[in-house]
């Protein structure tokens, strides 16, 4: 089966195919230029013979004296005459014809004459010399026929008596096959041209090769990649690149292609392992929540003639605090979804950003002395109004603070720095909390992913950095995180000016 599908590759091949159209176009023209030459020769032929014996008739006529009596003749008389011709020249056909084209005798076998008179328009052009060569006229043996002649008028005056009419050549040349026959030159050339058929096809066979070598690297690198997966590149090294023709730029194009290929499918197999961890962490998100609000629900009802006004007033508590995790994990998927579709419009207007980082400082404050930190600000006098949609902004500092007071443990301090350079207003977030590990750096912006310490033990649900990091991307603002472990965590952002 590999082989049968091998052979069929190669007959379905651009070589083979490039092949196949050489060894017929070289067919194909190797036969009209020999039909060419059959033609051009034969009609060399037929001009050569007839320049000839131009003369033949008329020297025959004024050899024997031949005339006509009143338009009569004497069959035993020229009987002898005509046998001599023959003798002499075996190729050639007299014909005596009277005024009229009518023959009246001839040289040829009985019964092969089909004719009974010839055309002697033909016969006249001849005579007055004003015809090109060669010049055919009837053939008196075959109707469907002609062929080059000789003629001579008999007696003189301004009408002649009768003409003698040759034909030459006869029927030796009647087909191209007699024509190879009986010429060692055309059956020489003939073979001269088939080995040159042959020699050009073999010589076309392997520059058809040479030139489709690259095109055949390139199929077996793309052969190559796809049976990879589209994930390993092949060994490209082998392409020639460097070349400028269309080949050359086609490796090229490969080239790149192959790679961004490879690296679109490997991030699409990301994508896909984080859309698995992302129904296992949102899974696990959902189902913690859910199962305390149900167990408290459960409870209440199932207790509700035996718990205290107090107990019931915990529960409650306690299945309120879950419903609101849940409907800020629900809100804050949808939020991260919509900034993901890229159809969040932004409403850029000018603010004072001091303003804005003490209305969300203060919302933090309780919770931050509930837990023991210090909530500090340091905000320059003469900041300049930025230029950014507000609503996102105070998302992001909110998102950044709850991140900072979550990973701080009870002494420690959590502040947010102001600072106007180059026309920007530069916002760090910074606290003294756990740090991050330098390994998970790079991963603090990935949706659902987690820092493992945390100052309270119980971390977010690790889309907040997430969200924050896709409304500074629409703002054209990259976020800085430096950290190191037991030494804080700093994220550092701009705003533009606004002018």
């Amino acid at each position: 089966m590999p082989e049968a599908t091998s052979k069929q590759r190669l007959f379905n091949s651009l070589y083979a195919r490039l092949a196949l159209g050489v060894v017929v176009l070289v067919t194909l023209l190797g036969a009209l230029y020999l039909a060419v030459m059959l033609h051009a020769g034969r009609l060399y032929l037929q001009e050569l013979n007839q320049q000839l014996n131009k003369t033949l008739a008329a020297n025959l006529i004024a050899e024997n004296r031949l005339q006509l009596d009143g338009g009569r003749f004497d069959p035993a008389a020229l009987e002898p005459i005509f046998h001599t011709y023959m003798v002499i020249n075996p190729s050639i056909e007299v014909y005596l014809l009277d005024a009229t084209g009518h023959i009246l005798a001839f040289s040829a076998p009985p019964g092969k004459v089909k004719r009974q008179r010839v055309d002697l328009t033909p016969v006249r052009r001849f005579l007055r010399g004003v015809a090109r060569t060669p010049l055919l006229g009837d053939d008196p043996r075959d109707p469907a026929s002609r062929k080059v002649f000789s003629a001579a008028a008999i007696g003189h005056g301004a009408t002649p008596q009768g003409y003698l009419y040759v034909v030459l050549a006869g029927e030796q040349w009647a087909s191209a096959a007699a024509m190879l026959q009986s010429s060692y030159i055309l059956r020489l050339a003939l073979y001269v041209l088939c080995a040159a058929a042959v020699a050009g096809i073999a010589a076309s066979l392997w520059l058809l090769r040479l030139l489709t070598r690259r095109l055949r690297r390139l199929d077996r690198a793309m052969a190559q990649f796809e049976a990879g997966g589209f994930t390993q590149l092949p060994p490209l090294d082998a392409l020639d690149t460097r070349s400028a023709d269309e080949l050359g730029r086609l490796g090229h194009t490969f080239t790149h292609m192959a790679e961004r290929i490879s690296s679109q499918v490997q991030a699409l197999q990301q994508t896909d392992t984080l859309r698995r961890e992302l129904v296992a962490n949102v899974s696990h998100d959902l189902r913690t929540p859910l199962a305390s609000l149900q167990g408290y629900l459960e409870t209440l009802l199932m207790k509700a003639d035996t718990l205290s006004a107090g107990q019931r007033q915990e529960y409650l508590q306690i299945a309120l605090g879950q419903s609101e995790r849940l409907g800020k994990l629900v809100s804050e998927l949808f939020e991260l979804a919509k900034l993901d579709s890229g159809h969040v419009e932004l409403n850029p207007e000018p603010f004072a950003p001091g303003e804005l980082v003490q209305d969300v400082v203060l919302k933090h404050r309780l919770r931050a002395r509930a837990q023991g930190l210090d909530l500090e600000t340091d905000i320059p006098p003469d900041l300049p109004f930025v230029s950014a949609d507000i609503g996102l902004i105070e998302r992001v500092l909110e998102n950044l603070l709850d991140n900072a007071i979550r990973h701080t443990p009870a002494g420690g301090r959590v502040a947010v720095t102001l600072a106007a350079q180059s026309g920007r207003v530069n916002v760090r977030v910074a606290d003294t909390g756990c740090g991050i590990p330098t390994r998970e750096l790079a991963n603090v912006f990935d949706r659902f992913y987690q820092v493992k310490q945390s100052a309270q033990g119980a971390g977010g649900i690790g889309l907040g950095l997430a969200i924050a990091k896709r409304i500074l991307d629409l703002h054209a603002s990259q976020i800085v995180v430096a950290s190191s472990p037991d030494d804080g965590t700093r994220f550092d952002f701009s705003l533009p000016a606004h002018a």
